[in-house]
């Protein structure tokens, strides 16, 4: 029932230092005379194809891009795997060349579309940069949340049946003196049914909008006398306990502070883009709208 914060855009992280893989390819073994190395390049040719070198570099924007359990490798099994990578997408690239598809006007607009949203991105990421940098976020954090309490917190247990009429049936067991723990543990198809349905502490934007609403409306000791529906199924909610969460320490909201500045930095942008260009809207028939600019809320989703 929790829920996941999405991240409009991803920001690249540096996954290693070009000396990092310098450091395995292998060098030769240093002559014995006193004469001093020539300096390594500082962007070396690690391999061509066709005559088009590829670089260290070229290397290094790969790793990048690669998923998170990917870049978990080892550099000196990683980077023979990025540099093949590499000279098969070169290859393929002469094929596609040699075959002339760059002259077919379907693949021609793929492409321009696809230089046209890597620039879009560029942009953003360009002016929502200086928002987001770590002293902004310290900063945000010493604002809002240094030293004041979280939020309010409930600690809750549930039941997670596929029917309403199973849910009804539980609530029926419970009014007559039935323990909530041990029904979660026999009948909840939630993963955390062997710990008798316990949840813990939660705020309310971590869970689904429903079962949050029933959580918090309990008393505790409560139990919902009416199933809960969710995407997930049908719930009996218990609340065992309600709290002010402590005050929260930076590492635990720094990630949620740099995605709310984000956010108001990506608005910010598009209401700024939007204001230097002229609108026109049309109607499905083509003709002109009478609207001069769209109806559209700019704001983030609601989390």
């Amino acid at each position: 029932m929790r829920r996941t914060t999405i991240s409009a855009i991803a920001l690249a992280s540096s996954l290693f230092a070009l000396p990092a893989f310098a450091q395995t390819a292998t060098a030769p073994a240093p002559a014995a005379s006193a004469a001093p190395a020539a300096p390594a390049p500082a962007n070396p040719v690690l391999a061509t194809v066709n005559g088009t070198p590829i670089h260290m570099s070229d290397v290094q924007d790969a790793g990048n891009n690669l998923p998170a359990q990917m870049q978990q490798l080892p550099p000196d099994q990683l980077f023979p795997l990025l540099v093949n990578q590499l000279i098969d997408r070169q290859a393929l690239l002469v094929a596609a060349q040699t075959e002339g598809l760059q002259n077919d006007p379907k693949i021609q607009a793929a492409m321009a579309a696809a230089a046209n949203e890597k620039l879009e991105n560029a942009y953003v990421q360009q002016q929502i940069a200086p928002s987001i940098t770590d002293a902004a976020v310290q900063a945000e954090y010493q604002k809002d949340y240094a030293g004041k309490p979280g939020p309010e917190q409930v600690d809750a247990r549930h039941i997670l049946v596929k029917t309403q009429a199973e849910a009804e049936a539980i609530i029926e067991r419970l009014n007559h003196g039935a323990d909530f723990g041990k029904l979660a543990i026999k009948d909840s198809i939630d993963p955390g049914a062997k710990n008798g349905g316990e949840l813990g502490w939660f705020s309310q934007n971590e869970m689904v909008p429903a079962f949050a609403n029933a959580a918090f409306a309990l008393k505790p000791g409560q139990y919902t006398k009416t199933p809960v529906q969710t995407q997930f199924g049908w719930h009996v909610i218990l609340c065992e306990g309600k709290r002010t969460a402590p005050p929260q320490a930076f590492d635990a909201v720094k990630d949620q502070i740099r995605q709310s500045l984000a956010d108001a930095a990506i608005k910010t942008t598009l209401d700024n883009v939007r204001s230097k260009v002229k609108i026109q809207l049309f109607n499905p028939d083509g003709s002109p709208s009478d609207q001069d600019q769209p109806n559209v809320n700019l704001s983030p989703p609601a989390q």
